[in-house]
């Protein structure tokens, strides 16, 4: 679904170019959840900015469902992150002046693939029944994740991407909200790679990597013992 061949990507600074990826390989299977962890500035949402199309490799190869995406245009790009990825950020990105049925929609709707069925199983899985003529600001901070999470699996996608989904919550609303991800990424079957600083959001993930020094490395433990 997802895989890195020996990708490089280094930004310009004052003092010269600052290397990000130096060398990364990495593969995602249909299906798999994958952790992505590291210490701030490691370069966790630079990999999944090139996973989604979003940027571009200074070098090596990005391949998405089959596809290098440095071999298409930016419409290209943009088409196929429309029709096979699914993007959950720590900030929600919710459209203020969009209900939440329509945030919900909102993705399907681009993607042309809006199923109301499956918006209105998403609605009820998300605890947000009763709620869908609501604007985003009448939602607690969960409830706004949880509709982020809904609207990114409302196209169905073939590839989810989330940089820390529960970094804005408390403990607890946290634990509800990753449950609630990863039973809906099952159901649909997506691939999932989670960029996350926590071992206990890792933990249920089927692995996880550790970005540091431009390269990943598989981690057998996480730092709080075994997987």
């Amino acid at each position: 679904m997802l895989e890195f061949r020996q990708v490089h990507k280094a930004y310009p600074t004052p003092q010269g170019p600052l290397t990000v990826l130096a060398g990364v390989d990495l593969a995602l299977a249909p299906g798999e959840s994958l952790a992505l962890m590291g210490e701030s500035g490691s370069g966790k949402s630079t990999l999944l900015h090139l996973a989604a199309g979003l940027d571009l490799p200074d070098a090596g190869e990005v391949r998405l469902a089959g596809r290098a995406i440095s071999s298409l245009s930016e419409p290209e790009r943009a088409r196929l992150r429309r029709e096979a990825v699914g993007l959950v950020f720590q900030q929600f990105h919710l459209v203020p002046s969009l209900s939440v049925l329509d945030n919900l929609r909102l993705q399907a709707r681009l993607a042309g693939v809006e199923d109301p069925d499956w918006s209105a199983e998403l609605i009820r899985r998300l605890g947000l029944e009763g709620m869908e003529r609501r604007y985003p600001e009448q939602l607690s901070g969960g409830q706004q994740q949880r509709l982020a999470i809904g609207r990114a699996l409302a196209p169905r996608p073939a590839l989810l991407l989330a940089d820390e989904p529960t970094g804005n919550l408390d403990e607890t609303t946290a634990g509800e909200v990753l449950d609630l991800l990863l039973g809906l990424v099952r159901q649909t079957g997506c691939a999932l790679l989670m960029v996350t600083h926590s071992p206990q959001v890792a933990a249920p993930l089927d692995r996880c990597l550790r970005l540091s020094q431009g390269k990943v490395e598989v981690m057998a433990e996480l730092p709080n013992g075994p997987r």
